[in-house]
């Protein structure tokens, strides 16, 4: 059964946007981790916001970043938005009832869900995270748009494991509770 995993950076303060404050904290065996997330998915679930930021800034970084870099430029990605037309970059607008049509495209395979803090709050109040991946670093941001801000439906999670890098970053691998 295919699933999806929604992947985000964040802070010790629940910060997640902008975060060029996660560079101090990447290392090799983070760049092994994320390899391997990214090449696990059949395909990207991005909200338009954090669409248009990757899809700003990855085209030019095939020579600096390699496989990573191509994987990311290539795989399919669907782009919830309400306000998007045309896409580039190899996506496509998901349009319609959020439920229905991502559970249509979760029959094709795995999904990966960077960022997009709107949309994974969506996504678990429909009941459609299968797995939870919180990248927490060891920073205090002090302010910004939180993961679970305003909004967010209230749910329980169980931790399935951890990955620590020497960096001080760490991976919290969440399971929705009543799902392990």
């Amino acid at each position: 059964m295919s699933k999806i995993v929604a992947l985000t950076f964040v802070s010790l303060d629940g910060v997640t946007d902008n975060p060029t404050w996660t560079g101090p904290y990447f290392n090799a065996d983070h760049a092994r981790y994320a390899h391997g997330q990214l090449f696990a998915a059949h395909a990207l679930l991005l909200g338009r916001v954090t669409y248009e930021g990757m899809a700003a800034a990855w085209p030019r970084m095939e020579e600096s970043e390699g496989e990573f870099a191509v994987r990311m430029n290539t795989i399919a990605k669907h782009v919830v938005s309400a306000t998007l037309t045309e896409l580039g970059w190899n996506a496509t607008v998901v349009r319609g009832d959020l439920a229905t049509e991502v559970s249509k495209l979760k029959t094709q395979g795995d999904l990966l869900v960077y960022g997009s803090g709107d949309l994974t709050c969506s996504l678990i109040e429909l009941g459609l995270v299968d797995e939870l991946k919180l990248w927490v670093h060891p920073v205090v941001v002090g302010q910004g748009k939180r993961l679970f801000g305003e909004g967010c439906p209230a749910s329980s999670w169980t931790l399935a494991g951890t990955t620590t890098f020497s960096t001080g970053a760490v991976v919290l691998d969440l399971r929705p509770h009543g799902k392990e």
